[in-house]
């Protein structure tokens, strides 16, 4: 049995879990409404305050759908009560970001500013060299945190780049001269 599938999701006051048909998923919040189609093997029942999902068989694809499909629902139900949000920091000399509207504007020691629009649902904020990607739905906050960090990774030796706060680099020892 999944350890993870079989584990009930309890549903906190304030939201609404409703499963249409083809297992159409619309979790609703105090910050906004989440829907996802789920596997359709998945059996998603909500009963009382508890949503729990079941699968038909044990094969191997049934089982890790099984683990799936909770961690979806229990995303979405984190989503829509108190959201997600990821920081990145901006390493580097003269490398920074700015913010105006829904524009992110960084300068990335390229010869041109690279500017980013914030897409539906997901808001940025500029505190320093600090970017805070917010948003309800997990996934897109990911997507959108990876997307700013691929314009300028970090780089082994001097740390120079856009990283997220919680990563480490592996630091590279440089050149040495001739002796």
């Amino acid at each position: 049995m999944s350890r993870i599938g079989k584990m009930p999701i309890a549903i906190p006051a304030g939201v609404t879990v409703e499963v249409a048909e083809n297992n159409k998923v619309t979790v609703k919040g105090p910050k906004g409404t989440l829907e996802r189609v789920l596997p359709k093997e998945m059996e998603v029942k909500v009963e009382g305050a508890e949503v729990t999902v079941s699968r038909p068989n044990d094969l191997k694809k049934m089982k890790s759908l099984h683990g799936l499909t909770r961690t979806l629902i229990n995303n979405m139900v984190v989503g829509v009560t108190s959201g997600y949000e990821k920081k990145l920091e901006v390493n580097g000399v003269g490398y920074k970001a700015q913010k105006s509207g829904k524009k992110l504007t960084l300068s990335l020691g390229y010869s041109h500013p690279v500017e980013m629009e914030d897409p539906a649902g997901i808001e940025t904020a500029v505190d320093g060299n600090v970017i805070i990607v917010k948003g309800i739905d997990k996934e897109k906050v990911g997507q959108f945190a990876a997307e700013i960090r691929d314009k300028r990774r970090p780089e082994p030796y001097k740390g120079k780049g856009i990283k997220y706060a919680d990563e480490v680099i592996r630091r590279k020892v440089g050149k040495t001269g001739k002796k």
